[in-house]
């Protein structure tokens, strides 16, 4: 693809605020000659890609803004593709924005969001999967994610969808071929082969969509509901788990009403744990409300941690509740609990060794027998058991191995299942004997939502859904 530069554009890189540096940037055609209008140095137009250079940014009064470095980056070598040029200045949010200033009155457009790596792509600098993993990798809150992400930026999923696709291209133009001389009744494709092909390709996408849950608890974060009776010891365990007293603890029954959120890493992964209110019966309208909410958030869990106060007895109506539980989210796993086991004066739990791990009991029908952990999120004793096993079964119904790709992106899903669709639909028309041109209907569809990944097959809409996900600067 040759290099396309438009119009220079700038924007601030670095966040807004106080810090030892702040990094412009500014892109386009003509975009060290911009620079070099305000910059008091050496001669910008003269000097070669990849060199930095100290200088000052003069105002049009030639007064001087501040003492930067400035790199420069000559199309196509560039982040862009195109001529780039990044100035390193003081921190300050007043000096930042001085020099920003000083660069717009040359004549140079302020960037959108996400223009510069919108136009990376344009360029083809990058696959939309790439520029697509640049905010992902942005926006990430554990080191999984940020795995993911990199993942996904080094090429390695565009690598694998562009191989089928060249290959549903070469099978595609034979059967088209086979169209132009359909008088000649002259055979071009071997169907034999064009059957493995798609039939490799139905089980590559089949794969991949497997490992979208995986993908999207380590984007998106696992969502970890904290549930029980009132005074069970939620909002004390949420605030062990995070280390800081988000939720307020007391001994009064229902102290919370509305469900409480907070973000928690462990082991890598980013877990947001919902505090919820105690699930009772009662007349108080807001307690009500707020008990409603808490069956909801058991419905969109992704796990479920069920706590019961070890200090009272386990009745028929709380193991009613939790089959309630259950049947409402029935695929999410749900894991069972004792809490305050430090305020215990005489344990009414049986202590036998097998009954020290914990249960899950989202399939479990027998109510009169449990497996459990017993915790002290005071003493914290229990609680690194605790913590290893809401991982091991957040991820226990996802296919992720820690090294094989990753479909983390919903878009790249909704493609890859129109995708298999249309390779299921190619595979029984060449079991029925249908002839090429219906053949090549599905093919080129296939063809399209491949290419929707990567970029080959896109439109404005998709491009600003995407881009518009960005910071400006980037």
């Amino acid at each position: 693809m040759s290099i396309s530069e438009k119009e220079p554009i700038a924007a601030i890189a670095t966040p807004i605020g106080e810090g030892g540096i702040a990094v412009l940037r500014v892109s386009g055609r003509g975009a060290i000659e911009k620079v070099h209008q305000i910059f008091k140095g050496v001669d910008l137009r003269n000097q070669s890609s990849h060199t930095v250079h100290f200088g000052r940014i003069l105002d049009s009064e030639d007064r001087i803004v501040d003492e930067v470095l400035v790199s420069l980056f000559r199309a196509p070598k560039s982040y862009t593709g195109e001529e780039t040029v990044e100035i390193s200045c003081h921190g300050g949010i007043l000096v930042t924005q001085k020099v920003l200033e000083t660069i717009l009155r040359t004549g140079v457009r302020a960037a959108e969001a996400g223009e510069f790596t919108q136009r990376a792509f344009l360029n083809g600098k990058l696959g939309l999967e790439q520029a697509e993993a640049v905010a992902d990798l942005i926006h990430a809150r554990s080191l999984k994610a940020v795995e993911a992400a990199n993942q996904q930026l080094s090429g390695s999923l565009g690598a694998y969808v562009r191989q089928f696709r060249q290959q549903i291209i070469d099978a595609t133009a034979m059967i088209e071929l086979e169209l132009d001389f359909i008088e000649e009744d002259v055979e071009f494709a071997n169907k034999e082969a064009l059957q493995k092909l798609l039939e490799e390709l139905q089980i590559a996408i089949r794969d991949l969509l497997q490992s979208y849950e995986a993908g999207r608890l380590i984007k998106d974060g696992i969502r970890t509901v904290l549930v029980g009776r009132p005074n069970a010891g939620k909002s004390t365990l949420l605030n062990a788990l995070i280390g800081s007293e988000r939720a307020i603890v007391t001994d009064i029954a229902g102290t919370t009403r509305d469900t409480v959120d907070a973000e928690w890493n462990y082991g890598g992964l980013l877990f947001r744990l919902i505090d919820t209110a105690g699930l009772r019966h009662t007349e108080d309208l807001v307690e009500a409300e707020g008990v409603k909410r808490s069956q909801k958030a058991v419905q969109e869990a992704d796990v479920v941690v069920y706590l019961k106060d070890v200090r009272t007895a386990f009745t028929l109506a709380e193991q009613k509740e939790i089959k309630e539980l259950q049947d409402s989210a029935p695929q999410t796993p749900m894991l069972f609990v004792t809490t305050q086991i430090d305020r215990m004066q005489t344990s009414t739990v049986d202590a036998h060794p097998e009954h020290s791990s914990i249960q899950s009991i989202s399939s479990s029908s027998d109510w009169s027998y449990y497996e459990h952990l017993q915790i002290s999120a005071e003493t914290t004793e229990g609680l690194d058991s605790l913590k290893e096993l809401i991982k091991i079964h957040a991820l226990q119904q996802t296919h992720y191995d820690g090294a094989s790709l990753l479909v983390t992106s919903s878009r790249h899903r909704d493609a890859l299942e129109k995708t298999l669709q249309h390779v299921d639909s190619a595979l029984m028309g060449l079991a029925n004997n249908l002839t090429g041109d219906f053949l090549a209907i599905d093919l080129r569809a296939a063809l399209q939502q491949l290419g929707a990944i990567t970029g080959e097959i896109t439109n404005e809409d998709i491009l600003d859904s995407i881009f518009s996900r960005f910071c400006i600067g980037k």
